[in-house]
């Protein structure tokens, strides 16, 4: 490491290392950036507060994550055209207010989203995002009753009193993001 500092120094048009301020300054940024660190961290893995305690549901894969888009032709066509993805067709599911398009990324899926009618909570999101931008993450549950039973208990609100529907033809809920560290997450039946 000494060698690379004052390699760093000389390169920097000091004549002796230590010899010129922007040569100091170079020893001390490559004397942080070449301090070893650990090779992995480590998480905490005490019980919290929401940590699921009931071994009667399971937390699965991340099915999808859903982006909500004001030009969904436009959408697709980028994930079709520029990137070569597998897009499905566009389907629309007034129950929700909603058209989707699936994007396959074979370990998970996205889910373009885009409004049916004005009264669509993707048109309020878009009036605050024009762009558009990353609306939920859907994670897989065995048994999404015993999870929402067992989030409750916990405190963690949901948008709907029940399970409804959703775009895979399974049930889905969302919960409520100020639960849920400001992501918006959806459970859906595996």
């Amino acid at each position: 490491m000494r060698l690379v500092v004052k390699a760093a120094a000389l390169a920097a048009g000091a004549t002796e290392l230590g010899t010129e301020p922007r040569a100091l300054r170079l020893l001390g940024l490559f004397s942080r950036v070449q301090t070893p660190v650990a090779a992995g961290r480590s998480f905490s893995t005490s019980p919290s507060q929401h940590q699921a305690s009931s071994p009667v549901w399971k937390l699965g894969r991340l099915n999808h994550v859903a982006i909500a888009v004001p030009d969904l032709e436009k959408a697709s066509s980028f994930y079709r055209d520029v990137l070569g993805a597998q897009v499905s067709e566009a389907v629309p599911l007034p129950e929700h207010g909603v058209s989707v398009v699936f994007v396959n990324l074979g370990n998970t899926k996205m889910e373009l989203l885009h409004p049916l009618g004005s009264d669509s909570p993707i048109a309020g999101f878009l009036q605050k995002n024009k762009a558009g931008g990353m609306h939920h993450v859907c994670i897989e549950v065995d048994n999404i009753n015993a999870a929402v039973m067992d989030l409750k208990k916990q405190k963690i609100r949901s948008l709907s009193d029940e399970a409804k529907i959703g775009a895979h033809g399974k049930p889905v809920i969302f919960l409520h993001p100020k639960d849920c560290g400001g992501v918006l997450v959806e459970l859906e039946q595996a």
